[in-house]
């Protein structure tokens, strides 16, 4: 039996993948962690992921440390924000827990050091962008078409719905990154983000990055291969958010066969690499 612990356990993914892990018989949920001094401290998590009593109650994530040593999880899951979600992996990997991360926004110094916590720690670990599996067959497609399609322009297009906080996406992100390494190229280098006034003619090097922000919108990801006369688009739309759910499920399952002291992704997990 693998045991979970969550935090943001009652945030929309939080409670969603509480939900799904009560399903599975190969794990179970053994903490729920939410913000720190959270009015719902002590109530049980099952309850309030709209499910039977769990027995688990929610604690604060100022107690993180404490939580985890008392409760033993073989693996912590993080949906959170990412300056909650740094420190929260400082502390899991120091009290040598797994953990499966689907927070975006890190800063390249974050992402620096959540990797060498994990190896400092030698604990196992999936971050990621993005766990719905569709959407990591669209990134290696992109690896693979990219350079059949090298002298075409190429731009990246993301559509979320109106409470996300940063931008681009980071399964965007990603796509632009395995597009730039298929192709040479710097990332930072090539990335042109949105465009307005007299930007000139667009380079054959520069990648444009686009985000639209509006309503319910789970999350949508188009690359477009661009050349003369024609047009080809790779998309991934995300019709529901369970589809990420499936794929965290699918990653803790893939935590006792990862390899420690690295940070794996979702091509480790679904057996690209």
């Amino acid at each position: 039996m693998i045991k979970v612990a969550v935090t943001g356990a009652a945030g929309r993914m939080g409670s969603g993948i509480v939900r799904k892990i009560t399903e599975q018989d190969d794990m179970e949920v053994v903490a729920a962690i939410e913000i720190p001094n959270t009015p719902l401290e002590g109530k049980d998590i099952g309850i309030q992921a709209g499910i039977d009593e769990l027995g688990v109650p929610i604690t604060g994530s100022e107690n993180l440390e404490k939580t985890l040593k008392e409760t033993q999880p073989d693996v912590l899951v993080d949906f959170t924000i990412a300056n909650a979600a740094a420190q929260t992996i400082q502390t899991a990997t120091k009290c040598g827990v797994n953990i499966v991360v689907g927070t975006t926004g890190f800063s390249q110094e974050q992402v620096e050091a959540n990797a060498k916590a994990v190896k400092d720690n030698n604990v196992k670990a999936v971050i990621t962008s993005n766990f719905s599996i569709g959407v990591n067959v669209f990134l290696q497609l992109l690896k693979d078409l990219t350079p059949i399609l090298s002298d075409y322009d190429i731009e990246i297009i993301e559509a979320h719905h109106n409470q996300k906080e940063d931008a681009p996406s980071g399964t965007a992100v990603t796509a632009l990154e395995n597009i730039a390494e298929a192709l040479g190229r710097d990332s930072k280098e090539v990335a042109v983000y949105g465009r307005e006034g007299h930007v000139g003619k667009r380079t054959k090097q520069e990648i444009g990055v686009h985000s639209i922000r509006g309503g319910d919108i789970v999350g949508d990801h188009t690359v477009l291969y661009v050349g003369d006369g024609e047009r080809l688009e790779i998309k991934h739309m995300a019709h529901k958010r369970a589809v990420f759910i499936s794929g965290v499920i699918r990653a803790i399952r893939y935590i006792p066969n990862a390899e420690k002291g690295k940070v794996s992704g979702m091509a480790d997990v679904l057996g690209f690499n």
